[in-house]
């Protein structure tokens, strides 16, 4: 005997239907914004993405300076496998805004995902060199913590770590730095610098007023664990120096 289909979810069945009656307005050039708003929201709920993709073509070159619909379609791009296509709508965007955090990162993955780690460093580093310029802008510090993100996922631990230490000193307000070198000193072993930038981060916030009770219990659990991995290693011998 064939196996029953599963039974039709009715929510589903609903939403589908409510799809529909969008698309036939669009086709008919009677839907209004929030209609088609509306529409693309079902599409992408329905796991629908390809139907998302043509009409967010349409939105995005209808409006050109709403840069989140072109960044939503990259998105889709990416997700559906096409690295090329969601390389070419971020270009779009970063041609006009080429620091805009949200492109940068986006295309960063695209391209380290394409073993382009390279271009992804040279474009994240631009951006960040432009933004560090006295005055210093608000983006360098999202810039910099992309930057050293792609260095490590490069391999280049030592570049990461400079870029870290660079960011401690443009910003001693902010205890993101500090945590992010502490997680890279604990991929490298050194569980001694780790717990010494785990301190700072955790002094910044609570300086700064911005160590809420998630991120305290966070770094209150990476303290420990680490705390207790350095009491597990083995002393260094004679003329060796402590991880």
């Amino acid at each position: 005997q064939l196996p029953k289909p599963p039974p039709l979810d009715p929510r589903k069945a609903s939403l589908g239907r409510e799809a529909a009656l969008l698309q036939k307005r669009v086709e008919a050039q009677q839907a209004t914004p929030q209609d088609r708003q509306r529409l693309l929201e079902l599409l992408v709920g329905l796991d629908r993405k390809p139907e998302a993709i043509n009409l967010l073509e349409g939105l995005a070159d209808r409006d050109p300076q709403q840069w989140s619909l072109r960044l939503m379609l990259a998105e889709l791009r990416r997700d559906q496998g096409d690295r090329p296509g969601a390389e070419r709508e971020l270009r779009q965007i970063l041609h006009q805004r080429p620091t805009l955090i949200e492109a940068l990162q986006l295309m960063a993955l695209v391209l380290l995902e394409q073993n382009r780690g390279q271009e992804a460093e040279t474009l994240v580093r631009g951006a960040y060199a432009a933004s560090s310029k006295p005055p210093i802008k608000p983006q360098a510090l999202e810039q910099g913590l992309l930057l050293a993100e792609v260095q490590q996922r490069r391999g280049t631990p030592a570049a990461a770590e400079a870029t870290y230490r660079q960011l401690l000193a443009a910003f001693p307000g902010d205890q993101r730095p500090p945590l992010g070198l502490a997680l890279l000193q604990e991929s490298q072993g050194n569980l001694k610098g780790a717990l010494e930038s785990l301190d700072q981060a955790r002094l910044r916030g609570e300086k700064g007023g911005t160590l809420d009770a998630a991120n305290r219990a966070t770094i209150d659990r990476l303290a420990t664990e680490w705390r207790l991995r350095a009491l597990r290693q083995p002393p260094p011998k004679i003329g060796e120096t402590p991880p």
